[in-house]
C-alpha cells in the first residue's frame, strides 16, 4: 500500500514526547486550526452536497450519514443533531454506523473492513431512489465506505464522499466529492485529530446550510426546534419572542396554540390564527421570510 499523507510524518511530530506540556499542546492547536483551514478549497462542494441534501428531503426523501471508526463518530455526531436543532424526523436521517451500536462503546477495526455489514446496513437504512447518503473516510479507502458508496448510487442513492486524501477511491466513487486535504497528523495516522476535526466542522457547516434551504433556520434562529425538555422549551420562547417581535408572554401563549412548533408560533404572535400560520408555511414551503420580512 503506497503511503497516504494522512500517515505521513508532520513537521511538528519530531520530539513530541521530549517537549514541555505547553509545548506540545501548542503543536495540537496549530495543527487543529491548519486542518479547519483545509476546508476553504472545499467550500464550493460542500455547497453542492448541502444543496442536494436538501432538495432530497424537501422532495420526502431520506438524508444518510454512514462511515466508520473516527469518521464515522464524526458522521455519526451530526446526524444525531438533526432531529433536535432542525426538527428532521429521525426516520428520514439513517446512521450507517460499521458495527453499530456495540462499536460505540468497544471500537473495532474489523468492522470497517467488512463489505457483507455495509450492505446490511445500507438495507436497513432504507435508502432508495431519489435519497442522498454522506460518506466518510479520512484515507478515502475504507471498506464500508467503499462498498456503501458504490451500492448506494447503484439504487439511485445520490452520495457525497469526504475523503482526506487527494485522488483516494471514495472520491473517485462519488456523485459530489468533497476532499479536505488536512495532510499528516502530529501524532502520526492518528485521524481522529486533525482529519476528523476538519470532517466534523465540515458537516456542521453542511447541515446548518441545509437547515437554511429547508426554512428551518431563519435570522440565525432555529426556527423548527423540537422542544423536548426545559432548555428547548426555554429556547422555543425566546426565539419566538425575538423573530415576531413580542413579549415573552405573548410568545408563549403563541407556542400553546401551535402545540409547542415554533415556525406557526411566530406567525401566531404576530396576529394569525393556528390555521392560518399553517396554511401561510404550506405555501411558502415552510420558509418565514416571505411571511414575516
Amino acid at each position: 500500500m503506497t503511503e497516504r499523507n494522512t500517515e505521513a510524518r508532520h513537521p511538528a511530530s519530531q520530539g513530541l514526547h521530549a517537549r514541555d506540556a505547553s509545548a506540545v499542546l501548542g503543536a495540537l492547536l496549530s495543527a487543529q486550526v491548519q486542518a479547519i483551514e483545509a476546508l476553504r478549497p472545499a467550500l464550493p462542494a460542500l455547497e453542492r452536497a448541502a444543496d442536494a441534501a436538501a432538495v432530497a428531503l424537501r422532495d420526502g426523501g431520506k438524508l444518510g450519514y454512514a462511515g466508520a471508526g473516527s469518521s464515522g463518530l464524526m458522521a455519526l455526531a451530526d446526524c444525531l443533531e438533526l432531529a433536535g436543532t432542525f426538527g428532521l424526523p429521525v426516520e428520514r436521517t439513517p446512521m450507517l454506523f460499521a458495527g453499530g451500536a456495540a462499536a460505540l462503546l468497544h471500537m473495532q477495526g474489523s468492522v470497517e473492513d467488512d463489505p457483507a455489514l455495509a450492505l446490511a446496513d445500507l438495507d436497513r437504512s432504507g435508502l432508495g431512489r431519489g435519497d442522498m447518503v454522506l460518506v466518510l473516510s479520512a484515507s478515502g479507502s475504507t471498506p464500508y465506505a467503499l462498498t456503501i458508496a458504490e451500492a448506494a448510487r447503484a439504487r439511485g442513492v445520490k452520495v457525497a464522499g469526504f475523503a482526506n486524501v487527494a485522488g483516494s477511491a471514495l472520491l473517485g466513487l462519488a456523485d459530489i466529492p468533497v476532499l479536505i486535504d488536512t495532510g499528516p497528523e502530529v501524532v502520526s495516522g492518528s485521524t481522529r485529530m486533525g482529519a476528523a476535526t476538519a470532517q466534523k466542522v465540515a458537516l456542521n457547516m453542511l447541515s446548518v446550510l441545509v437547515g437554511i434551504r429547508l426554512g428551518h433556520v431563519h435570522d440565525g434562529y432555529m426556527v423548527n426546534v423540537v422542544a423536548d425538555n426545559a432548555k428547548l422549551v426555554d429556547r422555543a420562547a425566546r426565539i419566538v419572542a425575538a423573530v415576531a417581535q413580542v413579549p415573552r408572554g405573548a410568545a408563549e401563549a403563541a407556542l400553546q396554540q401551535t402545540h409547542g412548533a415554533v415556525k406557526p408560533a411566530i406567525l401566531v404572535a404576530r396576529g394569525h390564527s393556528p390555521d392560518d400560520a399553517q396554511k401561510a408555511l404550506e405555501r411558502t414551503g415552510g420558509h418565514l421570510a416571505d411571511l414575516i420580512d
